[in-house]
């Protein structure tokens, strides 16, 4: 009798499906992005000063009304301050037109490049850019792109991309680890900004290839509609599935829209997000619905966007992946981002030392 029942036992084992989730991994990757961000030089040390003592650099982001685009212009600003060559941060509220108009002034008045900066969709600009790039300007992006699954258009000179795959990872490993497998969860994004593509699909991927018992939905919300229709989205999804225990939005800022959807449906449901956004980590800290935000140094963003920059305006060799970490704030450390939040308070500063010392400013 054992020689039939070891052989069919066996078969079984074989061809079942895995029901587990991968939980080893996930608080793997989780312990990893709560520890402090360190300094990794994202090429060879240059002599920035000289490199730059004739050249400027004009910056157009998505949107200076998003406190997280000016953060990264300020970024750019301290950058520039620190070796000393001209650079303009223009001013633009998320209008096409504006993008234009900056271009145009870049290219009058004689910059040497134009960084599109923070989810300003290139896509949409590629005549200017091909005209202005014509008259010798260079044209870049920061922060915009996904390092590993999006490819640096044909149309720009270069992109100093985001690891956007990993922080959607984090956001799922996170709910994954939080329910024991169990993740139920409504996500959302707005599809037409450029880095929502690579987050979204990393969230959505992680809990499919990793926690079988897992279930998502997800909710397109324009960002031009967030203030009108994120709330009835959630709030409607909620009631329809009252076992929804996470909601993940891309981008955090949504999440001012989502917390009184998740009270007025009376839902026990966490945000989990990404940007570290000010207000959103003051919501942690003052209240329980939004459980764990991933940031990054902001400041450490721009100075990280310049280094790549100069380096393309100096001939050097190319850094087309930004060197700053995703980093995980929950109850336990959101304190050490300030009371209120900052974009910079948190992450420690050892990006200045290290770019000054990489750019031989030391």
């Amino acid at each position: 009798m054992k020689k039939l029942l070891l052989p069919a036992l066996g078969a079984a084992l074989l061809f079942a499906p895995a029901a587990y989730a991968d939980m080893d991994a996930a608080k793997a990757l989780i312990e990893k992005h709560s520890k402090l961000p360190t300094f990794e030089a994202p090429g060879p040390a240059f002599d920035a000063k000289a490199c730059m003592a004739d050249k400027k650099m004009f910056v157009i982001p998505l949107t200076n009304a998003n406190p997280f685009n000016a953060a990264i212009s300020q970024g750019f600003v301290d950058a520039a301050g620190m070796v000393g060559f001209e650079l303009r941060d223009w001013e633009t509220q998320m209008d096409p037109a504006g993008w234009i108009q900056g271009i145009n002034t870049a290219v009058a008045e004689g910059f040497d490049l134009i960084d599109m900066q923070g989810g300003l969709p290139p896509e949409f600009l590629v005549p200017q850019i091909t005209e202005a790039r014509s008259s010798g300007v260079k044209v870049t992006a920061t922060h915009n792109y996904d390092a590993t699954t999006q490819q640096i258009p044909e149309f720009l000179d270069s992109a100093a991309n985001t690891d956007y795959v990993t922080v959607g990872k984090i956001i799922a490993a996170w709910a994954m680890v939080q329910t024991d497998g169990k993740v139920n969860a409504l996500v959302l994004g707005p599809d037409e900004i450029t880095p929502t593509a690579p987050l979204r699909d990393a969230i959505l991927n992680y809990l499919k290839d990793n926690c079988p018992d897992c279930k998502t939905q997800y909710i397109n919300v324009p960002v031009n509609d967030w203030a009108t229709k994120t709330q009835p989205a959630v709030q409607n999804a909620l009631l329809a599935d009252p076992t929804i225990n996470y909601v993940l939005p891309v981008y955090d800022s949504m999440s001012q829209f989502i917390v009184p959807a998740i009270q007025i449906a009376n839902s026990d449901a966490k945000i989990v997000s990404y940007n570290g956004t000010p207000f959103v980590l003051d919501m942690m800290r003052d209240g329980d619905i939004v459980e764990m935000n991933v940031g990054e140094s902001l400041g450490w963003v721009g100075m990280a966007g310049t280094d790549a920059n100069m380096r393309l305006l100096c001939g050097l060799d190319p850094v087309t992946v930004l060197n700053t970490p995703a980093f995980i704030f929950t109850d336990e450390n959101v304190a050490t981002a300030g009371n209120p939040a900052t974009f910079n308070d948190g992450y420690g500063d050892v990006h200045k030392a290290g770019f000054s010392k990489l750019w031989g400013l030391e």
